[in-house]
Order: structure tokens, then sequence, then C-alpha cells
């Protein structure tokens, strides 16, 4: 469009395409419910997701390799681990149908972003949204801001005026507690 084009190929619905999500926690439910929303089948894995919670949220406990297998969108929403880091690499992407696209608004090692690229410019799978990188700001010569079919955001999930004013409301209760010694949002380890 800003380059003066118009519409020069057919769109493709969302009713009745697959929707895979990784990780089904507290993000990965809401866009569960935007995937019902549209009428989209829904297919959810994790290393811990039992089949009742993925049932709770619409969805259908799979395999990794089966959710890549069969997902026509694939969206991650884990936290990084040493377990997730790399989750989706070559061989993963590899799984993917051609007419895939992969999002991932979670954390960028989660994908191996040369395989990404490589797998956007084979043509391997459809297209990219990416919200986040390995490293940020993504660099001005990073092979991710020419590749092909990629819609690419600067790390705005996070950035929004509710979430700015409860981090400021909760650090103000946070120092007030722990001046009070009466620390609240304690963090402990399992």
């Amino acid at each position: 469009m800003r380059e003066g084009g118009w519409q020069s190929t057919v769109g493709a619905g969302l009713a009745g395409r697959t929707l895979g999500i990784v990780g089904l926690g507290r993000l990965g439910s809401a866009v569960a419910r935007y995937g019902a929303a549209f009428e989209m089948r829904l297919v959810a894995w994790s290393e811990n997701l039992t089949a009742e919670r993925a049932a709770e949220c619409g969805a259908e406990l799979v395999v990794k390799d089966e959710l890549l297998r069969s997902s026509d969108v694939v969206t991650i929403h884990l936290v990084l681990s040493r377990r997730t880091r790399g989750l989706i690499g070559a061989p993963e992407l590899a799984l993917m149908k051609p007419t895939a696209f992969l999002v991932n608004t979670s954390r960028g090692p989660i994908v191996d972003e040369a395989a990404l690229v490589a797998a956007l410019v084979s043509g391997t799978i459809a297209g990219a949204g990416i919200d986040v990188y390995d490293r940020e700001p993504l660099p001005q010569d990073h092979p991710l801001r020419t590749a092909p079919d990629t819609v690419l955001t600067p790390h705005l999930g996070y950035v929004t005026e509710e979430n700015y004013r409860l981090f400021y409301e909760q650090t103000v209760e946070d120092v007030e507690a722990f001046v009070a010694r009466q620390p609240v949002r304690v963090l402990s380890r399992p």
C-alpha cells in the first residue's frame, strides 16, 4: 500500500483453520478465546499441559510435532527457560505447513532466529509475526528486518499505558510495604 500497490493475491479466512497454541497459561488462554471467536480449531501443547486444562480453554491437547504439522497459525506463549530456549528451530519449522504462519510475542530466544530467517527466505513457512527478539532493540542490519512475509513490531506487547500504570502503582505499594516491614507480593522459590 505504501508503495502504491493494491490487492494482488487472495486472502485466507480463519474460520475452520487450526490455531496451534504453544503454552496455554494466562496469555495463551486469552489467545484461545480469540481463536474461538474466529471459529478456529484450537490445539495446544506445552510440557506440563493436561488434556483437562486444554479442554477448559476449548483446545485439544496434542504433542508438539502434531501441533506444528496441523496448525495454520502457531502462536507462542511460554516463559523463557532452559527448557524453552531454542524450542522452535529448523527441525520444528520444517514440520510446519508451507502455508502456515508463526507468531512469537513471548520471548525471542524461544525461536532460533537464524532458522526462522532461513525458513522465511526459502518459503518453508508462509510468514511470521514477531514482537520479541534475541537482542533488543533489533539491530538495524539484522536479517529479520529484510526477511520476506513478516510483520515485525518493536516489543510492544507489554508497553501499554495500562501496564505501566500497574507497574508504577505496584512499585509504590511494594516500597511502602517494605519500609513498613510488611512486604507484599513476596517471591519465593518452590
